[in-house]
């Protein structure tokens, strides 16, 4: 006869690892915005372009950001290697 499962258990280690990725993630949105300058700005300000990047429909300046973004990210591997 097999072992029952122990859901309650299987939940709560679901749930710890679901909030250990959303702590990881903060961090790393935390680490993005000061290895980019972001730092600098106000809250306001990083805010509202922010909000401006998600509303924009055009793809292809959504195309141009994410060529932009993934060329600072082979910059810094380069510089790190």
């Amino acid at each position: 006869m097999r072992k029952p499962r122990d859901f309650d258990a299987e939940l709560k280690a679901l749930e710890g690892k679901a909030r250990d990725l959303r702590s990881r993630k903060v961090q790393q949105l935390g680490e993005l915005v000061i290895s980019t300058g972001a730092d600098a700005l106000s809250v306001e300000e990083l805010a509202g372009a922010l909000i401006v990047l998600v509303e924009t429909e055009d793809a292809g300046r959504r195309e141009a950001w994410a060529k932009r973004g993934a060329a600072f990210f082979q910059g810094r591997s380069k510089r790190t290697a």
